[in-house]
C-alpha cells in the first residue's frame, strides 16, 4: 500500500509563521510532499497567500492593492504572492491551494499551470464548492478538491458534482468505509488536520491518500515506522 502524502498545513506552521515563504521552505526541509495554503485576490488582481480574508487592521484583502501589502508583516514575515511561493518551492513541493473568496479561481489556476509550478502535483480546493465548479470550467486539467466538515448521507455527492479528484475531510469524519467508497469512485481522501501519531498510523493502514498536518516531522517519523 502506498504511504499517504504528507501535506504541511500552511507550511511548517509550528516552526515558522503560517503561510509564509519561511514556513514553506521549512516544510520542504522537513520532508513534506506538499503544502496546503490559502489564497486571496487583491484589489489589483494579484493572488496572495494569507489565511484570513482581512488583515490585522481589519481591511479586507480584496480592498487592498498588492503594493499596499508589500510592507506588511505577519510575525516578521511578508505576505507572499502565490507566484513567489511557486518560485521558492514549486519545484520541490506540490501546492494545494485553498480558494478563499470570489475571483480567486482563474488567477490561481493560471499560476499553477505556468512552467515551474509542479503542475502535476498541485491542485485547488475550497469549502465553497461553487469555486471548484468555476475551477472546472476554467482549467479542467488542474485537479480539484472539496472541503467538508461533516459526513453526508451521500458522502461523495459534492465531489462527484464538480468532478473533484480529492475529498478533503476533517479527520474526525474519515473512516475506512469512506476511503473504500472514494477509491472505488476513482477519488482520493485527504484528512485534515492530523497531528496525532495514532490517527496517522490508522489512516495510513486504511489507505488515506493524504495527511494534512501541522507537524511534518512527526508525520514523517510516524509513517516511517
Amino acid at each position: 500500500m502506498t504511504a499517504p502524502q504528507i501535506i504541511a498545513h500552511r507550511g511548517a506552521s509550528r516552526e515558522r509563521p503560517e503561510n509564509s515563504l519561511a514556513a514553506f521552505r521549512r516544510a520542504a526541509e522537513l520532508g513534506a510532499d506538499a503544502v496546503e495554503l490559502d489564497v486571496h485576490r487583491t484589489a489589483d488582481g494579484v493572488i496572495v497567500v494569507h489565511h484570513d480574508p482581512v488583515l490585522a487592521d481589519g481591511r479586507p484583502i480584496t480592498d487592498v492593492t498588492s503594493a499596499r501589502l508589500d510592507p506588511l508583516r505577519v510575525r516578521g514575515e511578508p505576505i507572499p504572492t502565490l507566484a513567489a511561493v511557486i518560485d521558492a518551492v514549486g519545484d520541490r513541493l506540490g501546492l494545494y491551494c485553498e480558494l478563499k473568496g470570489r475571483d480567486t479561481a482563474a488567477g490561481t489556476l493560471a499560476l499553477l499551470r505556468r512552467p515551474g509550478a509542479a503542475r502535476e502535483r498541485s491542485a485547488v480546493h475550497a469549502f465553497d464548492h461553487r469555486l471548484i465548479a468555476e475551477a472546472r470550467r476554467t482549467a479542467a486539467d488542474v485537479p480539484r478538491g472539496v472541503l467538508e466538515v461533516s459526513y453526508p448521507v451521500e458522502p461523495l455527492a459534492a465531489a462527484v458534482a464538480v468532478d473533484a479528484r480529492d475529498l478533503w475531510r476533517h479527520w474526525e469524519y474519515v473512516d475506512e468505509e469512506l476511503v473504500t467508497a472514494a477509491h472505488a469512485a476513482g477519488k482520493r481522501v485527504i484528512a485534515w488536520t492530523v497531528n496525532d501519531p495514532g490517527v496517522m498510523t490508522r489512516f495510513a493502514a486504511i489507505g488515506v491518500d493524504g495527511l494534512c498536518t501541522d507537524d511534518v516531522a512527526l508525520a514523517r517519523t510516524t509513517l516511517a515506522r
